[in-house]
């Protein structure tokens, strides 16, 4: 209890209709309202990044360039040669993800990445391509993941529904994951600032041992600030290995 209301910690997680009466219309609530925020903050960094095209890059120039070479990198030396052709999904992937990690660690903002619709929206996005990518690439021999090489046809039938529900958790794991870390940072954010709030009520006495969930909350910014690009990279970097299974022959 703090001031002889209870702090709801979870309720920085629920949609709001936004644009007043339009939005309420058109069930537009603040996460796809955030995602177009990340989606043009993207846009306007890689656009007056690159912009200059100049040959001594400035601060701004050189970050948008390492930030393409780094995920163009990754894609090819992961995925192969093909990893090329995926460089466009897999950098829209990254960034997408980092900057609406990011974005929820702004004062009276929204994260939508906390959202298991939205990052189960993007696993079975990437689960559908490598599908697809596989039966174009291997036809019918894709099928023949679900038997290892080498194993007793007379444990087929249990290995392969073994190595189909493997292959479908696919992207159940990948979404929980980015899901689980987001909510979790931003809970803690609220319970110990909740516990900030709590102590003030006790005069100076309170002032003082809420100094430690300040400090807390700081280092957990710190955290959080890290988390958020590692979710973003492991999202991407298991892309591309599930991408590389893909057209492996």
């Amino acid at each position: 209890m703090a001031g002889g209301s209870s702090i709801d910690v979870l309720g920085q997680f629920e949609l709001h209709p936004v644009l007043g009466g339009l939005g309420d219309a058109l069930r537009f609530s603040q996460s796809p309202l955030y995602m177009i925020v990340a989606v043009c903050l993207v846009l306007a960094f890689l656009y007056f990044g690159m912009r200059p095209a100049a040959v001594v890059p400035g601060r701004f120039q050189a970050a948008a360039e390492v930030c393409y070479e780094f995920i163009r990198n990754m894609a090819v030396d992961t995925i192969g040669p093909e990893g090329a052709a995926f460089f466009p999904f897999i950098f829209t992937l990254f960034f997408f993800i980092l900057a609406g990690n990011y974005l929820g660690l702004l004062p009276f903002s929204f994260t939508f990445t906390s959202h298991i619709a939205v990052t189960l929206a993007l696993a079975v996005m990437v689960f559908l391509l490598t599908v697809i990518v596989s039966l174009k690439v291997q036809g019918f021999r894709f099928f023949a993941h679900f038997m290892p090489a080498g194993a007793s046809m007379a444990l087929a039938p249990l290995l392969i529904p073994i190595e189909i529900l493997s292959f479908l958790s696919r992207p159940v794991s990948l979404s929980i994951r980015l899901f689980a870390n987001m909510v979790a940072g931003h809970v803690m954010f609220e319970i110990f600032a909740s516990f900030v709030i709590m102590l003030a009520g006790f005069g100076v006495v309170g002032d003082v041992f809420a100094i430690g969930p300040i400090v807390i909350n700081m280092a957990l910014v710190a955290l959080e600030l890290l988390v958020g690009v590692l979710q973003a990279y492991v999202f991407a970097i298991l892309t591309c290995i599930y991408l590389r299974e893909a057209v492996a022959h």
